[in-house]
């Protein structure tokens, strides 16, 4: 069984062991044809990289999110919608693979700095894997070992939050010392800044899961967590070297890290890269913009609310807001909600020429549809054709983590908010509010988002990490561990509809776009897509509907009722995974 974790590494090995090129390869390598060599330790944690359990396409992670609504409600958040025989997770393989090279890399014939380093590297994954199995079960066993078929372990219950979390703390302390790179041209690899953000956002996880799940009596021990978060975000801060992107200006440079195929280098610590000549192409203008294939997913209203206005005030301020029209609502505001959505000038490349492309309805339920991941060539729409670089860690996230552990420790200063907030929104265009922490709540927040809460500096902390990070994967966690679940279950509205029958210019390029109607479709005009809004359409209910009947914000699949419930915060153990070993125990509710 342990040789079987050294096989994939068996060509390389053994053509590098031939002396001449008409030598036959060895059939098999022992421990120390890879454990006895630095080119071994390389080749075997290079093959960490391609776990089922890290993330393969981050620009459709947040199709789960509170401010997208989808083509269909997941069935999670759907009541009898889920339950422990349709979960799934609970795997343990590739923890086998990182823990086989652990106990083995101890060859003495390598040197110490450099056995240390691959460790440090493989002790990354490890801490990585348990993370995710933490954010989604809460407590499970922890295996520091390979374990081998006949393992009592095997049968072992789980172990309690703290010591799981206190090991992968360890681990990810291993790697942050002992990891040598701190520069990968390519930003593919681990490298030791790579482990220091990785180490402020599961610290950041936990201290604020601890501190707002009071159930778990853990409270007492956020703030060693938060302290860990800032500590190590300002390490990258102070020492890495980067900055945030910000060639072009305000109005193209936020989307620029996420469209470009070669990672932006001062802002990405590390991503995904495509690879034309290998075929290695991720598919996020396929996701995006079929009206078949993937979610369909467009932003909500309520979230659209949030992004502010130039001035640095909330758009919420203005009494109109409510009832303003796409075309308007759009104007003056923070420059990355154009770099996010489709609107105004937004134009898209098709046989080599420049075309407007406003919002379609034949993709979007709200009219806010994303860009924020896509091409603008529509050639990349028609299969996995993307080649731009996904970033999985960028300094903007680690600017972030900063501000919220020192403001939830209540240490942040108004240093750090030019540092961190001021920065980012500076970098959107915002003029007001960028050297100081902001004094007065935002009502809208607190109502719509954050009851809770009355920090107005952790209130736009939230705002900001909301905004800066949407649509990279991370949104569910934040949700998990605020404690704000319930805002699975707000309303998928959409942009405001004066009335039935009239064409809307969504872009003022003086073309007319859509018009909703009910019952019998109006004569046509040219290029308007027409969208019915009846309560039913033939014997089915309609799922897209005006708030007010016939005028107000377009809502999305109201019919079916989506539901949170205290459960949600983990999912069950799958149920063959109970029933091979009754003593891990269901979650809570989940029995």
């Amino acid at each position: 069984m342990k040789k079987h974790y050294i096989y994939i590494l068996l060509a390389c090995l053994a053509l590098a062991a031939c002396k001449k090129l008409d030598q036959k390869p060895q059939s098999s390598a022992t421990k120390d044809a890879v454990f006895g060599t630095e080119n071994g330790l390389k080749l075997y944690t290079n093959s960490f990289y391609g776990m089922d359990f890290l993330p393969k396409n981050s620009t459709s992670q947040d199709a789960m999110s509170d401010y997208l609504a989808v083509k269909s409600v997941p069935d999670f958040i759907r009541e009898g919608g889920f339950a422990a025989n349709n979960s799934s997770g609970w795997s343990w393989r590739d923890l086998r693979n990182i823990n086989y090279f652990i106990e083995n890399c101890t060859n003495p014939a390598v040197p110490a700095a450099t056995r240390n380093n691959y460790l440090g590297i493989a002790r990354y994954f490890r801490a990585y894997f348990y993370m995710e199995k933490v954010k989604r079960f809460g407590d499970v066993p922890w295996i520091g070992k390979p374990l081998n078929i006949d393992d009592p372990a095997l049968n072992a219950g789980r172990d309690k939050r703290e010591l799981v979390m206190d090991s992968v703390l360890a681990d990810i302390n291993f790697a942050c010392a002992n990891i040598s790179s701190t520069n990968d041209a390519s930003r593919t690899t681990i490298t030791k800044w790579v482990a220091y953000a990785f180490k402020s956002r599961l610290c950041l996880f936990e201290g604020t899961f601890r501190k707002y799940h009071t159930d778990l009596n853990l409270a007492s021990t956020a703030g060693k967590w938060l302290e860990d978060a800032a500590s190590a975000a300002d390490e990258i801060i102070k020492k890495g070297g980067y900055s945030l992107n910000t060639a072009g200006g305000p109005g193209v440079s936020y989307r620029q890290v996420f469209t470009s195929n070669t990672p932006m280098a001062n802002e990405v610590l590390q991503a995904a890269v495509a690879d034309i000549n290998l075929g290695v192409l991720n598919e996020a203008n396929w996701w995006w913009t079929s009206g078949t294939y993937g979610a369909k997913a467009s932003f909500t209203r309520t979230f659209i609310n949030t992004y502010l206005k130039l001035d640095g005030t909330p758009y919420t301020n203005d009494p109109a807001y409510k009832t303003m029209l796409f075309k308007d609502e759009v104007k003056n505001r923070d420059l990355r909600l154009k770099q996010t959505i489709r609107l105004g000038d937004y134009k898209r490349i098709t046989s080599g020429q420049q075309v407007p492309a406003p919002p379609v309805f034949s993709y979007t339920f709200t009219g806010y549809q994303p860009i924020k991941w896509t091409l603008d060539d529509t050639y990349f729409d028609a299969g996995a054709l993307n080649t731009n670089a996904i970033s999985l860690f960028r300094y903007a996230e680690v600017l972030l983590n900063y501000a919220e552990a020192k403001a939830e420790l209540g240490t942040l200063s108004d240093a750090d908010w030019a540092l961190t907030i001021g920065a980012l929104r500076a970098r959107a265009g915002i003029t007001g509010g960028l050297s100081t922490k902001p004094l007065t709540a935002d009502p809208y927040l607190v109502t719509n988002y954050f009851p809770g809460i009355s920090d107005a500096t952790l209130l736009e902390i939230r705002r900001e990490r909301g905004i800066e990070l949407s649509l990279e994967g991370l949104r569910f966690a934040d949700l998990l561990r605020w404690k704000r679940g319930p805002l699975m279950e707000q309303e998928w509205n959409g942009f405001y509809v004066p009335t039935l029958n009239t064409p809307m210019d969504l872009n003022e390029d003086g073309i007319l776009d859509v018009a909703f109607y009910q019952g019998t479709r109006p004569s046509p005009v040219a290029g308007v897509t027409y969208v019915d809004v009846s309560a039913n359409i033939g014997a089915a209910v309609n799922s897209q509907l005006l708030k007010n009947d016939n005028s107000g914000e377009l809502t999305w699949m109201k019919e079916i009722p989506r539901k949170w419930n205290e459960r949600n915060y983990y999912y069950p153990i799958p149920l063959a995974d109970i029933q091979k070993n009754p003593n891990l125990k269901q979650n809570k509710g989940w029995e």
